[in-house]
C-alpha cells in the first residue's frame, strides 16, 4: 500500500509539474509557440511520470483513471480512496513548487500587466495553475454545457485509449515497453483538440490541487470565478463522467479486438 501511494503521490507530482510548469512559463515569458508545444509538454510529463511509477502503482495518476479502473474491475473499490489522495496530495504539491518556483516572475509579470491578484482579471495568471473556460486569451465561445461536453468527450477519448493500449488482446498495440510514450501522446492529441475551449484539464486531481494552491497564494475567487458550480461539473465530474462512458464500451472494443485476432489467424 505504501508503494501505491508513493507511486500515485510522485507520478502525479511529476506530471503536474511539468505540465503547469510549461503553462507557466508559456504565460510569464512567451516562450512556447503556440498550443502545440505547451501540449507536447504535457505530453511528455504524463510519458515520464507512467515511466517512473507504474511499477509502484501502474501509474493512474489520474481520479478519472482511477474511478474507471474500479468500474471495470481493474481495481478492487477498496483501493480507490488511498488512489485518490495520493493523486490529490501530488498535484496539490506541484502547484506548490510551480508556485514557489515562479512567484518573483509572477508578481513582476503582475505588476508590469497592472493585473491585481484576486481580481477578476487575474484570472490571466491564475490560468498557470487551474483551468478555465473559455480559455482566457482565446477566442472560442463556451457556454458551460459545451464546457462540460468538452472535457467529457476528452477524457473518454484517454481513458478508451488507456484500456486499448493495455488490452493484452490488442495484438496491434504497442507493446509494454511503449505504451506510456503513447499514453503520453493521446495526452497531447486531447489537449491540442480541446484545450482552445476548456484548457484540457481531463483530470481532476490536476485541476483541483494546483487551483486550491492558486486560492491560497491569493487569487481567492478568481481560483474559483464561477457562481454557478461550473468548476465542479466542468473540471471534477465531467472528466469522471467520461472515463465511465469509456467503461460502458470497454465490452464492445474487447469483443472486436478478439475477433480481429481471430481472423488474422
Amino acid at each position: 500500500m505504501k508503494a501505491e501511494f508513493m507511486g500515485e503521490a510522485l507520478g502525479t507530482f511529476v506530471l503536474v509539474l511539468f505540465g503547469c510548469g510549461s503553462v507557466a512559463v508559456a504565460v510569464l515569458f512567451g516562450e512556447y509557440s503556440g498550443i502545440f508545444q505547451v501540449g507536447f509538454a504535457w505530453g511528455v510529463g504524463v510519458t515520464l511520470a507512467i515511466y517512473l511509477t507504474r511499477h509502484l502503482s501502474n501509474a493512474h495518476l489520474n481520479p478519472a483513471v482511477t474511478l474507471a479502473m474500479v468500474a471495470s474491475r481493474r481495481m478492487g473499490a477498496g483501493k480507490a480512496p488511498l488512489y485518490l489522495g495520493a493523486q490529490l496530495l501530488g498535484a496539490t504539491l506541484a502547484g506548490l513548487a510551480v508556485f514557489l518556483l515562479f512567484s518573483p516572475s509572477i508578481a513582476a509579470y503582475e505588476s508590469a500587466h497592472q493585473i491585481v491578484r484576486g481580481s477578476e482579471a487575474s484570472v490571466a495568471t491564475a490560468k498557470m495553475f487551474g483551468e478555465f473556460y473559455p480559455n482566457p486569451g482565446g477566442g472560442a465561445v463556451v457556454s458551460m454545457p459545451l464546457a462540460i461536453a468538452a472535457e467529457a468527450f476528452g477524457t473518454f477519448l484517454l481513458v478508451l485509449a488507456i484500456f486499448g493500449l493495455t488490452e493484452d488482446a490488442n495484438t496491434g498495440g504497442p507493446g509494454r515497453s511503449t505504451t506510456p510514450l503513447f499514453i503520453g501522446l493521446t495526452v497531447s492529441s486531447v489537449i491540442w483538440l480541446v484545450a482552445p475551449l476548456t484548457q484540457a484539464g481531463l483530470n481532476p486531481a490536476r485541476d483541483f490541487g494546483p487551483r486550491l494552491v492558486a486560492w491560497l497564494a491569493g487569487w481567492g475567487d478568481a481560483a474559483f470565478p464561477d457562481d454557478v458550480g461550473g468548476f465542479f461539473w466542468v473540471y471534477i465530474l465531467a472528466p469522471v463522467a467520461g472515463g465511465l462512458v469509456a467503461v460502458a464500451l470497454e465490452p464492445l472494443m474487447k469483443r472486436a479486438l478478439k475477433g480481429g485476432c481471430r481472423r488474422v489467424e
